[in-house]
Formats: structure tokens, C-alpha cells, sequence
């Protein structure tokens, strides 16, 4: 399984590489390009309608097609017991010398004029746990990270609608599919996740951008309707800024010059992967169709540097805080509400150490 995602991903770096060796170099490698003088551009006619530009000066170029690799060290599960119709399951504690895998993304626009952007977007991850004693496992939980690993495709739309010279809407809309399936059994699409988002913002000068909006989202590992906050802002100087949409994340920003960026802050990362009882790591049948409400919070520096024309290096390391790991049943893909007050059960409460992390990444970006 593992051989079958990293062939695809391979597949899938090759492309990127051969766009970036296509692409037409137009920055020499000792001159510094200025990304902000591409923020502004407009009608030249002064009597056309005028719209909200996407971007803001000094923000980091946007990311088209990403190719990383997320490492978490060493750190300890404790997956909780439960009682089925073939006997009791004890709680176990077992470590992991590490999580990791493989991270590739892209997001191209499709649309691309100054009344109207819209961007079409994928995701491909692969998350595997390589446990310190794998023959010593015995909760079925564990087991199944330990056989299958996890997979994580996506695909999503991106819409920015400017309504004037200062006011936007911006959407989202992405599906999911968790899972620990592999290419050969692949999960059913009745199992995939929905999210979307939407915000009303402003654009009051060249240098702020805020919006508000509201988000059906898994980030918090089960399903949650959620407040959205955008503030992206750039000191005058340019040296400082902030990058944030709240709760997703929120960074600030220190250019180092046009081509270097250091960043501070956190990124809520999570999704709803179904266990589909692969390899019948639970022989209760009782316990088919269950899903892991997977969600971290990464407090993180982050380094971007431009290595030639549009190809930039991302580099992070920090810190993985575990939200949630626990386990809740599913059956036939019915997700359900709980949000922050609910009352409804987990099948499993369980518990994770929290380990340093980095993650390093080949970025093409747009201009």
C-alpha cells in the first residue's frame, strides 16, 4: 500500500517538475525580485470599474503546487479499552518512534481576471506510524495504525469575488476522503467529508485586508460550525506583518528581504478518518465503520526563501499539541453534530504525548 502511494506521489513531483523546468526564469539569481509590485495591478482605463485586488503588499506569494515531507518524532499513545461481543479489549500504551509521510498539494487558478479568481485545488497525504514494538500491539486501534497507516485525498474550490474597490466575498468548498483504505480497496465515496466556507471582507488600503465569515469545517476533528476571521495586514515599512484566519491560523511576518520570510504562529490541522476494518484489526463487527476525529495544533517558526524565479523552499519546525484522537462510530457514513456541548459518547478516548515536528517543502508559486 505504502509503494502504491508513494508511487502516485512520485508521479505527481514529476509534473511539478517539469513545470518549474518549463517555466520561463525571468529573476536572475543575484537580483532580488519584489513580489509586491504585482499586488496592484489594475484597469489602465481610469473610467472601468475598479475591484478589490486578491492580495495585499509584502504578503508571501501564494502557493500553486507543493511537494513536503511532515515528520513528528517520538511520542506515546494511550488508546483506551472497550468491551465488545467477542470479549473485552484492555487499554494499552504503546510508543511511536515516529509519524510521517508525504505531502502533496496544488491549487490552480482556473480563473484568473480582476472581477473574479477562482482556483481548483488537491490534496494527496500519506500518514504512517512506525510504532517502537509493533509485535507487542493488542488494541485493535493501534493494530490498525500499525497495518494500514492513513490516507488523505482532497479536492476543493476556491472563489474570490471582489464587489468594489474595497469590499469581497472569498469561498471554499473542499471533500474529503479519510481513511485507512488503500488504491486497490478504495474507501466508498459515501464516506467522504464536506466543508465550506464563506467571508464578507474589506480591503481598506494596500497594506490591510479583514473579513468575517462563518465555516462548516473538520478541523477540529468531528464536524463544527465555526466563526472565520481574516486579518492579513503589512506594517508600513514593510518589514512586519500578520497572515491570519482564525481559528485555522494566525502567523506573523518578518520579511527579511523580498526573497526571505521567517513566520511565527500555529495551524489547527485535522480531519475525520473512518477505520474500515481493514485487515480485521476488530473482529467485532459491531466496531465496523468507525472514525478517528484525528486533530493537532501546530505552534511552529516557519522559513520561506526563494530559490530561483517562481520555486521557493518552505521549512517548519515546532511544536505538535494533540487535540483530539478519539474514536467515534459511524454507521454508513451518517456524520452527527456534537460541536462543543454535545453529549454524545466516544467508543474511544485516547490519549497522545506530544512530540517536536518539522516539515520541509518544494513550493512553485504564483506571481
Amino acid at each position: 500500500m505504502f509503494r502504491q502511494k508513494i508511487g502516485l506521489m512520485m508521479l505527481m513531483s514529476f509534473g511539478l517538475y517539469q513545470m518549474t523546468t518549463a517555466q520561463t526564469d525571468t529573476t536572475s539569481t543575484d537580483e532580488e525580485e519584489d513580489y509586491s509590485m504585482y499586488d496592484n495591478l489594475d484597469f489602465v482605463d481610469e473610467a472601468a470599474k475598479r475591484y478589490a485586488p486578491a492580495k495585499i503588499k509584502g504578503i508571501s506569494p501564494a502557493k500553486l503546487i507543493t511537494v513536503g515531507y511532515d515528520f513528528q518524532g517520538k511520542y506515546d499513545i494511550t488508546a483506551a479499552g472497550y468491551e465488545t461481543n467477542e470479549g473485552r479489549f484492555a487499554e494499552q500504551t504503546a510508543t511511536v518512534n515516529s509519524t510521517q509521510g508525504l505531502r502533496v498539494e496544488a491549487n490552480i487558478p482556473v480563473i484568473s481576471k480582476n472581477s473574479l479568481i477562482v482556483q481548483v485545488g488537491a490534496r494527496l497525504w500519506d500518514i504512517n506510524y512506525d510504532f517502537e514494538d509493533p509485535t507487542s500491539l493488542t488494541n485493535p486501534l493501534l493494530t490498525t495504525l500499525h497495518n494500514n497507516d492513513l490516507a488523505s485525498i482532497g479536492l476543493n474550490t476556491t472563489i474570490f469575488k471582489p464587489l468594489n474597490e474595497t469590499s469581497f466575498l472569498l469561498f471554499q468548498v473542499a471533500a474529503d476522503m479519510n481513511g485507512d483504505y488503500n488504491f486497490d480497496e478504495f474507501q466508498n465515496m459515501k464516506y467522504t467529508k464536506y466543508s465550506i466556507a464563506g467571508i464578507w471582507g474589506k480591503r481598506p488600503s494596500d497594506n490591510k485586508q479583514w473579513g468575517v465569515g462563518l465555516s462548516r469545517t473538520y478541523r477540529g476533528g468531528d464536524m463544527n460550525y465555526l466563526p472565520v476571521f481574516l486579518f492579513n495586514w503589512t506594517s508600513t515599512t514593510s518589514k512586519w506583518g500578520t497572515e491570519i484566519l482564525f481559528p485555522a491560523r494566525g502567523h506573523v511576518r518578518y520579511t527579511v528581504n523580498p526573497r526571505s520570510l521567517l513566520f511565527f504562529g500555529y495551524e489547527a490541522e485535522g480531519y475525520s478518518f473512518r477505520i474500515g476494518n481493514q485487515g480485521q484489526a476488530r473482529p467485532d463487527e459491531d466496531f465496523d465503520d468507525l472514525e478517528i476525529r484525528r486533530s493537532e495544533v501546530r505552534i511552529r517558526f516557519v522559513y520561506e526563501r526563494q530559490i530561483k524565479g517562481f520555486l521557493w523552499l518552505s521549512a517548519q519546525a515546532g511544536y505538535r499539541y494533540n487535540y483530539s484522537f478519539n474514536v467515534d462510530q459511524v454507521p454508513d457514513g451518517e456524520d452527527f453534530y456534537r460541536g462543543f456541548f454535545g453529549d454524545q459518547e466516544f467508543i474511544q478516548e485516547n490519549e497522545l504525548t506530544n512530540p517536536l515536528y518539522f516539515n520541509v517543502s518544494i513550493n512553485l508559486v504564483s506571481p
